[in-house]
């Protein structure tokens, strides 16, 4: 049978938009019914079930009504009679559908428009489905794009097949755009939105310069040398913290390259942003120390509960060490994820002789001792009455100047003082109304019970109910600054793991756990440490 020319040019238009809008043909002849579809039933009626055929090798186009067979008609214009479609269909049952066809029809104006709308909708709603599913699977890759106009700050980027946008705070301050820029960045985000799928780039998270060290350095590429972390200050100053795999490749080396030809690279692309790049270590001391280079440390005093650690520098290094306006302290504590405080030796000798004089004035008064010996205590190493009272009395006998009498006789004052103020606080303890039963927690002091108290953390139900985090505090982290919330039990430094074991022992004397299902928990196996740790980094993007 020939085509016409009507019917050819049906064909062709539906591949073309295919070809144009990179989507299947069978999609754009689907659209193509669907119109037609709707077309004839703004004629026939909108009751009418008219469904359409569009021959993918003839472009034929069959229009026909499909009614339900029914054993009593309600409505003609969907449903017919048993016998009557039997006439028709021998064999045909309840609930099948007899076709009619229907015969071809001129479209009129409205009626092409119409269907014109039909055809436009459904071919965008499929690219935009064609474009999500594209670049949802390209999250954390580099894209290349030509500017395509700049509103207000903001970069719309021609990627070939769609568009994205760089948002102002996404760009590298200072860095101007022009239409038909070429441009890079790093795609990090793909949502569906009800105009179209929304591509976000960025040039400024750090994992875009860590893609950048990836193209530039085969050794990476290749998994010779990790990446470990980076921490950046778009626009100005960066750290990458680097390993290598090899032992006879220098992973600092292999960075800068021949001349510093692969950093400078690395460089360019970030508008003249500097970059250190720092040797990593699995011990965080020495991580932190090359993090702060170009600064000399002297000291490093690590609180691994806290997350924290103090930072020794030479009186002269102190303004290197905390940089421009504390860049290079910030960046270090995002580079390593330690929150970081620097000092000088001078500071540090001032708080330990201030350290030193208030644990010799506290032996002073609760020992009943002359300065000279709650000096020796303090400059040994003691800091508080409960080491005095429960350490190894040797350990007191062997202080220059002590014997065994002298050690005894200050622990036997050192555990009447600590008696008195058990008793005293305990008597506080029960005017705060703190119950009797929480005493029974191990672990729990008596000033701790007094603090709870003060919280109106009074009875086994409400410790029960706490959090680790309720009795020894958090910590959050945002845009690269660490924030402290205090626990009701922050100031006595209780690790995490005792916090948990306090309050399951509460939730199984309250009743809320048993014995048996607290040991089955502990029984089921956890993840390793390293990858719970590794998980945790790549969610805050300290590690790639």
């Amino acid at each position: 049978m020939a085509v016409s020319a009507n019917r050819l040019e049906l064909l062709q238009i539906a591949d073309a938009v295919a070809r144009e809008k990179a989507i299947d043909k069978e999609i754009v002849i689907s659209a193509m019914a669907n119109a037609i579809e709707k077309a004839a039933k703004s004629r026939y009626g909108q009751k009418t079930n008219v469904h359409v055929n569009v021959d993918t090798k003839t472009g034929d186009i069959n229009l026909k009504r499909l009614l339900e067979v029914v054993e009593v008609v309600d409505d003609h214009t969907t449903q017919i009679s048993l016998e009557l479609a039997r006439d028709k269909e021998p064999t045909i049952e309840l609930g099948d559908y007899v076709s009619d066809p229907l015969p071809p029809m001129d479209f009129g104006r409205i009626a092409a428009q119409s269907a014109k709308q039909v055809i436009v909708q459904q071919v965008r709603d499929a690219e935009r489905d064609r474009q999500f599913e594209e670049y949802k699977d390209r999250v954390g890759e580099t894209i290349n794009g030509t500017v395509k106009r700049v509103e207000y700050g903001n970069v719309i980027v021609d990627l070939g097949k769609g568009e994205a946008i760089i948002r102002r705070d996404e760009t590298i301050p200072r860095e101007n755009f022009r239409y038909g820029d070429r441009v890079r960045a790093y795609l990090y985000d793909v949502r569906r939105e009800q105009h179209g799928p929304q591509i976000f780039l960025s040039r400024t998270h750090p994992q875009f310069m860590s893609k950048l060290f990836t193209m530039e350095v085969p050794e990476i590429y290749d998994g010779v040398i990790e990446l470990k972390s980076v921490a950046r200050d778009p626009g100005s100053r960066a750290k990458i913290a680097v390993i290598s795999n090899d032992s006879a490749i220098d992973p600092v080396g292999a960075c800068v390259g021949m001349r510093g030809s692969r950093v400078q690279a690395v460089v360019g692309e970030l508008q003249g942003e500097k970059i250190d790049i720092i040797p990593w270590s699995p011990e965080p001391a020495s991580f932190i120390v090359n993090a702060l280079q170009p600064a000399e440390v002297t000291k490093v005093i690590l609180d691994e509960d806290a997350e924290r650690i103090e930072v020794v520098v030479p009186d002269d290094q102190l303004s290197l060490a905390i940089g421009r306006r504390g860049q290079n302290v910030r960046l270090a504590s995002q580079l390593t994820g330690w929150d970081i405080d620097i000092m000088t030796e001078e500071d540090e000798s001032s708080r330990r002789q201030a350290e030193f004089e208030t644990s010799a004035k506290a032996f002073i008064e609760a020992l009943n001792v002359d300065e000279m010996v709650a000096q020796l205590l303090a400059s040994e190493g003691f800091s508080s009455v409960e080491e005095v009272a429960y350490v190894d009395m040797l350990e007191i006998a062997s202080i220059e100047g002590f014997d065994d009498e002298t050690a005894e006789e200050l622990q036997a004052r050192a555990k009447e003082y600590i008696e008195k103020q058990e008793t005293a606080l305990d008597d506080e303890r029960k005017k705060l109304g703190v119950a009797d039963e929480l005493r029974e927690i191990d672990g729990l002091t008596m000033p701790m019970l007094v603090t709870l108290g003060k919280d109106d953390i009074k009875t086994m139900e409400d410790f029960a109910g706490c959090a680790a985090d309720d009795l020894i505090g958090w910590s959050e982290r945002k845009d690269g600054e660490t924030t402290r919330f205090p626990g009701t039990l922050d100031e006595y430094k209780i690790s995490r793991v005792d916090a948990d074991a306090m309050v399951m022992q509460a939730r199984v004397k309250a009743g809320w756990v048993t014995e048996e299902e607290l040991a089955a928990a502990n029984a089921e196996p956890e993840p390793e440490v390293e990858e719970v740790v590794e998980e945790e980094e790549k969610k805050t993007g300290r590690i790639f």
